[in-house]
Order: C-alpha cells, then sequence, then structure tokens
C-alpha cells in the first residue's frame, strides 16, 4: 500500500447504503471512517431527550443552538470492526438508529448553526488525511478538495426496503409505509434546504446500487479508490 493518503467522500441519499460502503472501504485499506450521519443523529438524540423537539417535531432553535457547545461527540472502535457513536461520553449507537431519530434528523441538520459545528469537527477529522468519511454534503461543503468523491443512488422503495430490512432484523418493531414516507420526507428536506443541500458535487462519481450486490459495490468502490489514489 502506498504511503499516499488521500480523503475519500460518499455522498447520497437516506439509505443509500453509503455507510456500509463507505465502513468496508475504510477497513479493507485502513483508513479512519466517519460517519457525518451519526453525528446528526446524536445532536438529534440529545435534543429530543432533553426536551429541545416537542411532541410535534418542533424545534427550540434558541435552545438548540445554546445546546452546541455543551455536544460532545466521539467514535469507539468495537471489535468487530464498526464503530459506535458516543454522546457526551455515553453509547447511543442503538439510540440513533430508531425511527424516533430518523424523523427529526432532517429538520436538525438543516439548522446553520448545527451545520456549521458539524462541519468544522469532521474537518478536524480529516485533518491528515486517511479517511473515508460519509453524509450529504462531504464532497460539496466539508471537503471540496477531497480526492476522490462518490454520488450513491437508489430508488426511495429500493432505500426504504433496505431499511426496514435492517431495522427488522435489529428488533425494531417498524412498518414498510412508515419508513417509506421517511425517506421521501427526509429527501425532500434535504434537497430543499438552504444550507448545503444535498446534490452531487461536480466532480463525483455516480453510483446507483440499486441492483448491485454489496460485494458488487464493494469492489467497485475498491477500484475507484486505487484509480484515485494512483493519478
Amino acid at each position: 500500500m502506498s504511503d499516499k493518503k488521500i480523503i475519500i467522500a460518499i455522498d447520497g441519499y437516506s439509505s443509500s447504503g453509503k455507510s456500509t460502503m463507505a465502513r468496508a472501504l475504510a477497513a479493507k485499506i485502513g483508513y479512519r471512517y466517519i460517519d457525518s450521519g451519526a453525528m446528526y443523529r446524536a445532536v438529534t438524540l440529545y435534543a429530543l431527550n432533553n426536551g429541545i423537539i416537542d411532541s410535534q417535531g418542533n424545534i427550540d432553535l434558541p435552545a438548540l443552538v445554546s445546546a452546541l457547545p455543551s455536544i460532545r461527540i466521539d467514535f469507539k472502535p468495537m471489535p468487530d470492526g464498526t464503530q459506535h457513536t458516543l454522546l457526551n461520553g455515553e453509547d447511543v449507537e442503538t439510540e440513533i438508529r430508531q425511527l424516533r431519530v430518523s424523523d427529526n434528523v432532517s429538520p436538525v441538520a438543516a439548522v446553520k448553526e448545527v451545520r456549521t459545528a458539524l462541519t468544522d469537527m469532521q474537518r478536524s477529522l480529516g485533518s491528515d488525511k486517511g479517511i473515508v468519511m460519509d453524509g450529504r454534503d462531504i464532497g460539496t461543503t466539508v471537503f471540496p478538495q477531497a480526492e476522490l468523491k462518490i454520488f450513491v443512488n437508489a430508488s426511495a422503495e429500493m432505500r426504504a426496503r433496505r431499511r426496514f430490512l435492517e431495522m427488522s432484523n435489529k428488533g425494531d418493531i417498524v412498518n414498510y409505509e412508515e419508513v417509506l414516507a421517511n425517506v421521501v420526507r427526509r429527501d425532500h428536506i434535504d434537497e430543499t434546504r438552504a444550507e448545503s443541500p444535498l446534490r452531487r458535487a461536480d466532480d463525483a462519481i455516480d453510483l446507483d446500487n440499486s441492483q448491485m450486490t454489496i460485494d458488487e459495490q464493494d469492489g467497485w468502490l475498491e477500484e475507484q479508490f486505487h484509480r484515485a489514489l494512483n493519478r
């Protein structure tokens, strides 16, 4: 493996499989993996648990902005090669994947002050390169200088099916229609927000993985990595 290190930015729609492929590539090539979406989910969980988001989904914006300096997000490597998200020292990996967080994360992620705070954290994490980061605006806002940018998509129905199966396998009680509605709603918010909306970077490589197996997409991504490394 070359001593040269690069930044790999993988952006795409909710439940498009970008985290799975980013995590697998990072493990294969010995890079650090950062799930930027988990950071927004952690902020959302904090807001839900502290009454900053009410039962109707309304956000107390002044309270959320005031709370940001009190929110510390870290990542803990696990023996199986995955990582868990820590919120102020507490492992919240299971909680941040629940539907109550999914239903509220896009509005929280649209808040300018939240995006600014987390973008600063993300840039700090990637300052030495050798990182694979996935999210919505990694290649456009966080690391526009990234040497490899991927934009991942699949149909809303396919993404909802994947998310439904993932949650069901974890024992969560959900129904497909609710998950699909959540995916469609998040797509709309992500695409239309004022701050760093979800869009494809001009120099990103497109990947529609609707009909690909995990092995196929992992192989494809590794090939793109080696091409970028050797440029």
